[in-house]
């Protein structure tokens, strides 16, 4: 099976970047070892639609955002079945979200979405040209890494940690990461 891990926000508001740091995070720290099951990890910044011809060759997705939930505190984590998500989320939140949820309707449409989970953060702001997280969704980290860890220990990976860079520390180098494009300006 191949599994991608995929993390969306726009890394120059605040908030709205956890998904993209906390991919890059994941990346840093920690080595996956599967006997049969690939995993890739990867930055979509906010890509959503453009992601399309790269979410299709998976076969499980699990999408690391910030997710908008009707009356709930910032630095709130979920993570749920994107076909039964709970009720309190919205998917009202910044532009990337709205338009990401619009990808992955598409492409069940087609029958090319893959089992997607979500794993989701409450912002709590998201503001322009502020590089870096608030300490509520900092805050959110540990439990977002226990989850997504045990997830994937869930599905038979190994988990082994080789380093202990903290999320902060990866934040500045950010824009530096992210989708690959090659010389013909594609990913």
């Amino acid at each position: 099976m191949k599994i991608l891990l995929l993390g969306i926000g726009n890394v120059l508001y605040a908030d709205e970047g956890i998904g993209v740091h906390f991919v890059n995070y994941l990346q840093e720290n920690y080595q996956f070892t599967h006997p049969t099951h690939q995993l890739d990890i990867m930055d979509g910044g906010t890509l959503a639609q453009g992601l399309i011809p790269i979410i299709c060759q998976y076969d499980y997705l699990i999408v690391v955002d910030t997710v908008n939930a009707n009356g709930v505190g910032p630095g709130e984590v979920y993570f749920f079945d994107f076909d039964k998500a709970p009720s309190e989320i919205d998917w009202q939140g910044s532009a990337h979200e709205v338009e990401m949820l619009q990808t992955l309707t598409m492409m069940e449409m087609v029958g090319d979405r893959p089992k997607t989970f979500v794993l989701g953060c409450t912002p709590t702001l998201i503001e322009p040209m502020t590089l870096g997280l608030t300490a509520s969704v900092a805050a959110a980290v540990p439990l977002m890494e226990v989850t997504t860890l045990n997830h994937l220990r869930s599905l038979g990976f190994t988990v082994t940690r080789i380093n202990n860079i903290a999320i902060d520390k990866l934040i500045p180098d950010s824009y530096k990461r992210g989708v690959i494009i090659n010389e013909n300006n594609q990913i």
